[in-house]
């Protein structure tokens, strides 16, 4: 791993170039492939991939010739009839609509699809504030209004943001609810999000946590939903993803479970910031994109550290590090030398990821309970 920057940088002005170097000649090939050559046309990871690849495009700013999106042109026609047959994936069909009708297309279906899940009530039967948050702004991005005004949600939905030790423990289904939730208050980065102030601490937990785990696709999505939220990037975080987002490899002919999402939402934060992106020789027909070698976490040694301290534990990174670095490997140990040195405050992170304080609460307890027992054998004998 190359060495962490301690700088940290702002990208405000980043925002004016966005996605510029991304190489339009290279998109015809990649639309090609996960259109027509990856999964069934229509099926639930087909719609899921494409949605995926056709968002990120859409969001990051920049054009896509028409002659490269009309591999797109036959399921769009139908996009209407399937959405009615398939309502439970009415996600998916609305946001490739979208995003499609963003890029270039006419027909306006999606406004129309918008105004059927309205009617049909769809976006109640959401279980999940975040998805809940993903109907609206599906529904609202289409000139649509839902139904009924959940009052309430946005309310909710920065209480979750806030609370900044959620993100601080392995949770990757918090983290990636977090990431999106802010993707969805900010329309992908078109207005300013208005994050309450404890969500910065959250997206700087879940992003240090992510670099602990070397887990490059959620440390890209905490990096773009920064972006969004008109908050830095720290320099060392983003080296770390331009270093290994190039080493994920386009393999020609070859099929099955890949990276591409790792590689989809690099490349995302890559144009968003007016770097090069999608730049690589793509295949039309099959191909995969083969991951980074993993390197060793320091996560598992650390907690087990901690957890063998039990009241000792200390919130006090200055005092912890020697025991929490104690059993590392080298590589394990760089990893973690890279992550303290990629941000400001990373003892701010430990103190949420160290849990000292809720052991405390729990031995507090504990004595008040064998006290209370104490007293009534007392009183029984």
């Amino acid at each position: 791993m190359r060495d962490a920057i301690t700088n940290v940088v702002s990208l405000a002005s980043a925002h004016r170039g966005r996605g510029k170097a991304m190489g339009q000649r290279a998109l015809a090939p990649l639309l090609t492939s996960f259109a027509q050559h990856r999964r069934q046309e229509g099926d639930v990871f087909w719609l899921k991939e494409n949605a995926e690849l056709l968002s990120i495009l859409a969001a990051s700013g920049r054009g896509v010739p028409e002659a490269a999106l009309a591999v797109y042109q036959p399921f769009y026609d139908r996009i209407d009839t399937r959405l009615v047959f398939f309502p439970q994936y009415y996600r998916f069909f609305m946001s490739i609509a979208l995003s499609l009708e963003a890029l270039g297309f006419r027909g306006g279906k999606s406004a129309l699809m918008a105004q059927w899940l309205v009617r049909e009530g769809w976006a109640d039967a959401e279980i999940s504030d975040m998805q809940r948050a993903e109907a609206r702004y599906l529904i609202e991005m289409a000139g649509a209004e839902p139904e009924h005004v959940d009052a309430g949600l946005d309310g909710r939905l920065h209480r979750f943001l806030s609370r900044a030790t959620t993100f601080a423990v392995p949770n990757r289904r918090a983290a990636y609810e977090l990431t999106h939730i802010v993707f969805y208050l900010s329309r992908y980065g078109q207005i300013d999000p208005k994050l309450p102030q404890a969500a910065a601490r959250s997206l700087a937990n879940a992003g240090t946590l992510a670099f602990l785990e070397q887990n490059l696709d959620l440390l890209a999505e905490v990096c773009v939903a920064l972006h969004y939220a008109r908050l830095p990037i720290p320099e060392g975080w983003l080296a770390w993803l331009r270093q290994d987002a190039a080493a994920i490899k386009v393999v020609a002919g070859a099929q099955g479970e890949d990276d591409y999402h790792t590689y989809f939402v690099c490349h995302w934060l890559f144009a968003t910031l007016g770097l090069p992106s999608f730049d690589q020789i793509y295949y039309a027909g099959a191909m995969m994109f083969q991951p980074t070698p993993v390197v060793q976490s320091p996560l598992r040694g650390m907690s087990q550290a901690l957890l063998a301290l039990e009241g000792a534990r200390s919130d006090d990174w200055a005092a912890m590090r020697k025991v929490c670095v104690a059993g590392l490997s080298d590589g394990a140990h760089e990893v973690l030398c890279a992550a303290e040195a990629a941000v400001d405050g990373f003892d701010a992170f430990f103190a949420d990821f160290a849990r000292a304080r809720q052991f405390e609460d729990v031995a507090r307890a504990r004595e008040l309970d064998d006290v209370a027992r104490a007293r009534e054998a007392e009183a029984i004998g």
